[in-house]
């Protein structure tokens, strides 16, 4: 598995849950890349969650842990802002990054939230814009996911958080690379 299928493998953990198989494949090429990297996996661990879950139960854990916890919300603005007016400059100022290198998200999600930001680098990597993604991480998405893993003093509290530790080190991972 490449960067860019590692992009699109934790986007597609971080979505709401629908397809308990393609999820399981997913996790296993995300933490197979990872180990190839050599970084450590914790996505590893959420495929423990998911081979123990059904879906219903994943779809459940997904509301409570993810849609209903302020802390544990997907949307980096959010995390960054709170609700400033500010918050809606950082979603403007993507949108318009998103127009800029030809990026349109499937779906009708804002595009703060960190499985549309993880479709976008996604892109990038396909389009060569290494030099370019890079300083959007550094910029726009590690700060919020930083910041996001920071707000919730549990570290384990909810089996998502791994899949969004796992962006964070692969994110990291993919600034430090020249």
């Amino acid at each position: 598995m490449s960067v860019h299928e590692s992009y699109l493998g934790l986007a597609q953990l971080l979505c709401y849950p629908e397809d308990k198989t393609a999820l399981l494949e997913s996790c296993d090429r995300i933490s197979h890349h990872f180990r190839e990297s050599g970084l450590e996996s914790p996505a590893a661990t959420f495929g423990a969650f998911l081979k123990d879950s059904t879906l219903s139960e994943m779809q459940e854990d997904y509301v409570v842990s993810i849609d209903f916890n302020p802390k544990g919300s997907l949307y980096l603005g959010h995390h960054l802002h709170g609700d400033d007016q500010k918050k809606g400059a950082f979603m403007i100022d993507i949108r318009q990054e998103f127009g800029r290198h030809e990026f349109n998200p499937e779906g009708n999600e804002l595009p703060d939230h960190l499985a549309v930001l993880l479709g976008f680098l996604a892109h990038l990597v396909r389009r060569g814009e290494d030099d370019y993604r890079r300083q959007f991480i550094a910029e726009k998405v590690l700060p919020g996911l930083d910041r996001m893993m920071a707000s919730n003093p549990e570290p384990r509290q909810s089996a998502w958080r791994f899949v969004v530790e796992s962006a964070q080190q692969l994110c990291r991972a993919d600034c430090q690379e020249v």
